[in-house]
């Protein structure tokens, strides 16, 4: 990339962001509670999961 070409590149860049920006909603609070339920229940199976294997292997090589 040219030295020359880096300022309109940031230029568009930076406008593209912008308008994803401007077309983005937010989102309502019960959707939001809804995600975040499934994030923590995603975390609680993956740190179980992990729990458990961690637990056997510990068993395994006493």
């Amino acid at each position: 990339m040219n030295v020359l070409n880096i300022i309109p590149f940031i230029k568009r860049r930076l406008l593209d962001m912008y308008q994803t920006l401007l077309l983005a909603k937010k989102t309502s609070k019960d959707d939001y509670m809804t995600h975040m339920r499934f994030i923590l229940l995603g975390m609680g199976v993956v740190g179980a999961m992990g729990f458990t294997i961690k637990l056997i292997g510990e068993f395994l090589t006493s």
